[in-house]
């Protein structure tokens, strides 16, 4: 999944309504329009792929369901960058690593070679 999407999947999970990426013209440089970044009724989304603390907030998605904590713990474990650490798993993921275990957990993961065009 592209960054803008995981992010835009994690909002919507967390209960940010009509989220969409802002998008610019680029005038300067007359090259393809920028995002400069993701807003919803509420005001700018958290950076959940960069930013420790947005994703401890949508953590707190899955923990009031303890399979889903579980499920989630173990979607981490299996990240092959963090296998040889399990012990410790959940005190050393980045954020990239738990916002793709966190959809991996409610479903919406979509592995690189199968995203719609």
């Amino acid at each position: 999944m592209k960054s803008e999407q995981q992010r835009i999947a994690i909002a919507e999970a967390c209960g940010w309504t009509n989220v969409a990426p802002l998008i610019v013209k680029n005038v300067k440089h007359k090259g393809d329009d920028i995002t400069v970044g993701i807003s919803s009724d509420a005001g700018w989304i958290p950076d959940y792929l960069n930013d420790l603390n947005a994703m401890h907030e949508a953590e707190k998605v899955l923990f009031c369901d303890k399979w889903k904590w579980l499920a989630y713990v173990n979607n981490l474990n299996e990240m092959p960058s963090l296998q040889d650490e399990w012990l410790c798993v959940s005190i050393h993921a980045t954020a990239d690593q738990r916002a793709q275990a966190f959809l991996r957990t409610i479903g919406l993961w979509q592995e690189p070679n199968t995203q719609p065009q």
